[in-house]
């Protein structure tokens, strides 16, 4: 009689599981993708815009991965004529030209030949303007690559760009290097706008919002110094030519007088919209960082073990963090912060049917990948296995995509107009 009683138990309490599993991937999903939403910059751009005013010749220029939002959302409410405007963003990320604005698509993360010529485009542009003129700039993340003119040789560009990607350097470090090896970064491309006034708009997607390090601030002084790119050559061992060690060897602008700056997004709004869905869905919400900043293999299994430590408290709980963490490379893979992040939660997860995981970049495009993060729950490391596969292994080769396309964990939502990090969120059912 003993015997026989898991066998009378088993099939409903698979089908449980089951269902608490559908449910939680379909409340994750509805999270996150009614945060990206809420911070779309439509909105915001039209507050920031409301009572502006330009007494002169108006031009428009829109970078970032952000930008074709960001300026159709401005051109809607802005009552000055435009007299000309370049829009640079990401391949796949612009919807057709407005009206009497060019409009051009180019590489990121690495830069490439087309958005050196947009930025060229943008610089002619800007060229030899009047006090009375007005430059309109709509940043958003991802203007680091899209818009570049190097001082130095673009292979040599190119490849260091490539290493500081792959060592594990932080967005501001990053920033720090590449804001010296251009013409228009580090508040070089307000200094090339004067004496026009530059009105700035700007979506950030950088923990705390340094302005000068948010597309590496080609409008805003500088406030790093030429010790601290030095000290991040140190630390990372970069290669790097004579041509590039000169161009670190000089400070940056530290005045930026004829800009004006309004910021109107930020991964803090991200997180916020998140705990208003996760309470809509029923969920006791915490937020524990919207200033996440470390190894997303490290925050993966962090977030693991809080939803460990809470899975028999029979309760609904979510666990918010925002921020944006790094990957150091050490394989060959395909994949990207969040797709790491999710995985690396897996084995924590493992055996517990009330949880689950999900974190994405909010621009729609985690790392070189057409995904925008990833899911996991406790089924994911058992169906890896089922495949021959161990999340160790995976994370060694830093092959999070394949891995997670396996067990149906990728998370895919285009591109999504707006760029204001990442979010992830960790269910309990």
């Amino acid at each position: 009689m003993g015997k026989g009683l898991p066998q009378q138990t088993a099939g409903p309490l698979c089908e449980k599981e089951e269902i608490m599993n559908q449910t939680l991937r379909k409340d994750a999903e509805t999270i996150v993708r009614a945060a990206i939403a809420a911070a779309r910059p439509d909105e915001a751009v039209g507050r920031a815009l409301a009572d502006f005013e330009c007494p002169g010749r108006l031009f428009l220029i829109a970078v970032g991965k952000a930008a074709w939002r960001m300026a159709d959302a401005a051109l809607a409410v802005v009552k000055s004529p435009v007299e000309e405007g370049i829009i640079i963003t990401k391949y796949g990320h612009a919807k057709g030209a407005p009206d009497g604005i060019r409009c051009y698509e180019a590489g990121h993360p690495v830069p490439d030949e087309n958005g050196f010529r947009a930025t060229a485009e943008a610089l002619a542009l800007t060229e030899n303007l009047r006090p009375s003129d007005t430059v309109l700039f709509l940043l958003s993340g991802g203007g680091s690559a899209l818009f570049e003119q190097p001082l130095i040789p673009a292979e040599d560009l190119r490849d260091i760009t490539g290493q500081l990607l792959a060592c594990g350097a932080d967005i501001v470090e990053t920033n720090t290097i590449r804001k010296r090896l251009s013409a228009v970064k580090g508040g070089r491309f307000a200094a090339h706008c004067a004496p026009a006034r530059v009105e700035a708009v700007i979506l950030s997607d950088i923990v705390g919002d340094p302005l000068d390090m948010i597309a590496s601030g080609p409008v805003t002084k500088d406030s790093s110094t030429c010790a601290q790119a030095a000290e991040i050559v140190r630390k990372y061992g970069l290669r790097l030519g004579e041509d590039a060690r000169d161009c670190l060897a000089r400070e940056l602008p530290k005045e930026a007088e004829n800009v004006h700056v309004r910021v109107i997004g930020s991964v803090r709004e991200l997180c916020r919209a998140a705990a208003a869905e996760c309470r809509r869905l029923g969920y006791e919400t915490v937020l524990l960082s919207d200033g996440l900043d470390c190894e997303a293999r490290e925050a993966g299994r962090f977030l693991a073990s809080v939803l460990h430590t809470h899975a028999g408290e029979g309760r609904k709980l979510a666990f918010l963090a925002g921020g944006e963490t790094v990957v150091h490379l050490t394989g060959n893979g395909l994949g990207g912060r969040n797709q790491e992040l999710a995985l690396a939660a897996a084995p924590g997860l493992a055996g517990l049917s009330n949880a689950a995981l999900i974190s994405v970049g909010s621009d729609g495009t985690d790392g070189p990948t057409d995904a925008a993060g990833g899911y996991a729950d406790g089924d994911t490391c058992g169906a890896l296995a089922e495949c021959g596969l161990s999340v160790d292994a995976v994370l060694k080769e830093n092959d999070a995509y394949h891995a997670l396309e396996k067990t149906g964990g990728l998370i895919k939502t285009g591109a999504t107009g707006t760029n204001v990090n990442d979010v992830t969120v960790g269910l309990l059912g």
